[in-house]
């Protein structure tokens, strides 16, 4: 069962805010007024009655308590960072199994929780970052991919494993074979925009016809770095949406931009500790 974590924390924002408002409002004014009508009453008060009388209802506790934690999560994650671990190889080898990252919110505008509408836009997807998005065919599903079309663009993923954009092919300069994979992948370097990084092919994946896609206004094509283990818009297919638009990350999708690895851990299962052997800033 995938959790809409976003609406679960704006709920308890709501609903731990509102029982300190409605305390401050009204519970804690009915309180005081029944100390004072006991003082009244009594020529000498009882410490325990009055511990009693100002009791808050244990909600009430809980909720005043919880609100300026969750509050400051809530603005922290929807606005500012989100952090997310990566679960899959498809961004090897900039990204590994078991990265933890920080993915800056607000890099491509301010958007409000749960609907995701874009209230203040601050810029736009460039060529070559790393942008975290949901998945197109399922969006409960956050994916992470690099953006190599921008709207205009025509891209162009050839036979040869080589990417074209608007007919140009994309600076590659060959590293070598990737260690310990016994010749079987290939380490390449590609350089988009003010962005430098690795990519991988395969040797033994059979090549693949060249193909060509136009990115409509709005919209974004995603590459992964691992290029023949991405599941990317190469090849989603969701029937529901014009065949103009198909592979295509729309901007009202976009989460945010992969800015830091903070943390790595790999194989937890196995014993390994988390480490800062990978932690710096995501090209």
């Amino acid at each position: 069962m995938n959790l809409d974590f976003p609406l679960l924390l704006v709920i308890a924002v709501a609903v731990s805010g509102g029982l300190a408002l409605a305390d401050r409002l009204w519970l804690a004014p009915r309180r005081q007024r029944a100390i004072a009508a006991y003082r009244q009453q009594v020529s000498t008060a009882d410490e325990k009655i009055l511990a009693q009388l100002d009791k808050e209802p244990v909600a009430v506790e809980y909720g005043k308590s919880l609100f300026p934690v969750l509050a400051i999560v809530f603005v922290l994650r929807s606005f500012l960072f989100e952090p997310f671990q990566i679960p899959s190889g498809s961004m090897i080898p900039t990204l590994q199994v078991g990265d933890f990252i920080l993915v800056n919110k607000f890099s491509y505008g301010i958007r409000l929780p749960v609907v995701d509408l874009k209230v203040v836009p601050l810029g736009d997807p460039q060529r070559g970052d790393v942008m975290v998005f949901k998945y197109p065919e399922d969006p409960r599903i956050n994916y992470i991919k690099r953006v190599v079309g921008v709207p205009g663009d025509i891209v162009t993923y050839s036979f040869d494993k080589r990417l074209y954009i608007n007919g140009e092919p994309v600076p590659e300069q060959w590293l070598g074979e990737e260690p310990g994979s016994l010749g079987r992948a290939q380490l390449f370097t590609e350089q988009l925009g003010e962005h430098s990084y690795q990519v991988r092919k395969e040797n033994n994946r059979r090549m693949e016809p060249s193909r060509e896609w136009l990115v409509p206004e709005g919209h974004y094509f995603m590459l992964g770095d691992n290029r023949d283990n991405s599941k990317d818009s190469r090849y989603w297919n969701d029937p529901h949406i014009a065949p103009e638009f198909m592979g295509m990350v729309p901007d009202s999708y976009i989460v945010g931009k992969a800015s830091l690895i903070w943390l790595s851990w790999p194989s937890p299962k196995t014993g390994n500790l988390p480490n800062l052997s990978r932690a710096g800033l995501i090209d």
